[in-house]
């Protein structure tokens, strides 16, 4: 009887081992059709194909910042026409732009290493703040050109201040008083009145 028993469970042990064997080598053959029909490329692929595009736009990129460099060295006679100095200067003028004084403050030590002027900073941010109005948060490159804009002309007005300045307006037949200048002359002390 205990012969019977053993054999039996055998069979029993046997057939379940070889239900289990079955069952895990359809299911890895279903896992890899799965992952096979996914629809996501390889690697391999999805790096080719970025790449040409991506290598493209870092040329472009790339080739807009050696123009500026250019330009501000053709512009901007002395030691802020310097690639370095435009670099860094440019950056610090963002970064205070943005409200974060802590990073400004550190490019502007490495700012003054290089030598370069801190009130050519100052005329620009000075700048930047007349166009606040012009710069959409939302799009960087506005922020971008606009900073290299003041960086290479910091008396550079907004178009409705230089238009309102260039055209001063005529004095009413119905006004008395004349307008005031935009930066008044000072006073002349009064003279004291002869006695009589």
């Amino acid at each position: 009887m205990r012969r019977r028993v053993f054999e039996l469970r055998n069979a029993a042990l046997r057939q379940f081992a070889a239900i289990l064997a079955v069952s895990s080598v359809v299911f890895l053959i279903g896992l890899g059709d799965a992952s096979a029909q996914s629809g996501s490329p390889a690697p391999d692929q999805g790096k080719a194909a970025t790449q040409p595009a991506d290598a493209a736009k870092d040329a472009a990129q790339n080739q807009r910042r050696t123009d500026e460099f250019a330009e501000a060295a053709q512009v901007i006679n002395g030691p802020a026409g310097n690639p370095e100095c435009v670099w860094l200067g440019r950056r610090v003028v963002r970064l205070m732009w943005r409200d974060d004084l802590d990073t400004a403050f550190r490019h502007l030590d490495l700012y003054d290493r290089f030598g370069c002027p801190g009130g050519h900073i100052q005329a620009a941010f000075r700048c930047l703040t007349r166009f606040g109005a012009q710069i959409d948060p939302k799009v960087a490159e506005t922020l971008d050109s606009r900073v290299h804009a003041c960086w290479i002309n910091p008396a550079s007005q907004p178009q409705q201040a230089a238009a309102a300045a260039s055209q001063p307006a005529a004095p009413t037949a119905g006004s008395a008083q004349p307008q005031a200048a935009a930066s008044p002359s000072p006073a002349a002390s009064p003279s004291p009145a002869p006695q009589k």
